[in-house]
C-alpha cells in the first residue's frame, strides 16, 4: 500500500519516541508564531497590541517552562489564555508550567478526556489546569480588535477538536488533524471518526486561512489539506469495497499491506481497522 504524503496524526506514544530538538520559534503572520521541538506538539502563539495566549501546552511542564521563556522573549504582554486543539498527552502534559490561574479553553470532551488521564497519579499534579472555559461548537475572542475563533466541526482525530481560526491573520492552528508522513491513527478510544476526519478536512478548505499550522509538521495550504482528503476518502473506497467483496479484516489488511505489530506491542486499531469498523459495526 502506498504511504499518503500528507496523512492524519500517528499516536503520541509513537512521537514521545522521537528524540526532542531544540526549541524553535517560527512567525507565519503578523503576531502569530509557532514552536516547533522540545518536547510534544507545536505550540503556537498569538500576541495582540495588549496581550499573548498560547495554543497548546507541550508533553511536560519543562518544556512548557522552556517555550514560556522564548515567549517573554517575543513578547511582553501578559499570556491570559491558553487553548487546547485536543486532549492528547504531548498537547497538554505541560500545562503544569504555566501560571496557577491561567485561563484554559477546550471542548467539553477533551476536558472529559483529561479528568480521566489526570487520574493517573502521575499526572493528578495536573487538575487544577483542568480546562473550565469550554467551547462546544463555536466562540470568538476578542484580542484588542484581533478576532480569535474557535471551531469544532465534529468528531475527526478526537471528538474533542478544535481548530483556532485568525482570520485576519490568514492562519488556522488545527492540532492533529493534519498530519505529514505517517499513516493515519484516528482516536477510536476518544470517539474519533475516519468519515469525521475527511468531513472535518473539507471544512478547513473554507476557511479564511492560507496557512494552517498542524501539531507536527511544518505548515501547509489549502491544496495539501485537499490531497489529504482524498487520499483518505480513496482508502474508505477500497475497504468499502473489500468488504463487499465479504473479505475478512485481516484479509483487507493483508491485500492493502498492513504489517501487524510486533509481539508485546501496545496496540489501538490502525486506520484500516478504524475505517473496516465504521464500516461493519451496527448503528
Amino acid at each position: 500500500m502506498r504511504m499518503f504524503g500528507l496523512v492524519l496524526l500517528a499516536s503520541a506514544g509513537a512521537l514521545a519516541q522521537q528524540p526532542t530538538t531544540p526549541l524553535e520559534a517560527v512567525q507565519v503572520a503578523e503576531g502569530v508564531y509557532y514552536f516547533k521541538g522540545g518536547s510534544g506538539a507545536n505550540t503556537g502563539l498569538v500576541v495582540s497590541k495588549s496581550e499573548a495566549l498560547v495554543v497548546d501546552a507541550k508533553m511536560t511542564e519543562e518544556s512548557a517552562r522552556a517555550m514560556l521563556e522564548q515567549v517573554r522573549k517575543l513578547t511582553p504582554n501578559p499570556l491570559k489564555r491558553v487553548i487546547l486543539t485536543h486532549s492528547d498527552g504531548d498537547h497538554v502534559n505541560g500545562l503544569g508550567g504555566f501560571p496557577p490561574g491561567i485561563e484554559v479553553l477546550a471542548h467539553p470532551n477533551a476536558r472529559r478526556d483529561m479528568e480521566e488521564a489526570f487520574k493517573d497519579p502521575k499526572l493528578s499534579r495536573l487538575q487544577p489546569w483542568l480546562p473550565k472555559q469550554l467551547v462546544s461548537e463555536r466562540q470568538t475572542l476578542d484580542l484588542d480588535g484581533l478576532r480569535v475563533e474557535l471551531l469544532h466541526f465534529g468528531p475527526a482525530h478526537t471528538d474533542g477538536d478544535l481548530v483556532v481560526l485568525l482570520p485576519q491573520r490568514r492562519v488556522a492552528f488545527v492540532g492533529d488533524l493534519i498530519f505529514i508522513g505517517r499513516e493515519p491513527l484516528i482516536h477510536r478510544h476518544k470517539n474519533g471518526s475516519s468519515f469525521g476526519a475527511v468531513a472535518t478536512l473539507k471544512k478547513l478548505v473554507t476557511l479564511e486561512a492560507d496557512k494552517f499550522v498542524s501539531g507536527h509538521a511544518e505548515p501547509v495550504g489549502k491544496q495539501e489539506i485537499e490531497k489529504l482528503a482524498a487520499s483518505l476518502e480513496g482508502t474508505q473506497a477500497k475497504v468499502r469495497s473489500l468488504i463487499a467483496e465479504g473479505k475478512s479484516l485481516d484479509e483487507i489488511k493483508a491485500a492493502l499491506g498492513v504489517a501487524e505489530p510486533s509481539s508485546g506491542a501496545r496496540r489501538r486499531p490502525g486506520l484500516i481497522e478504524v475505517i473496516y469498523l465504521e464500516l461493519t459495526e451496527k448503528k
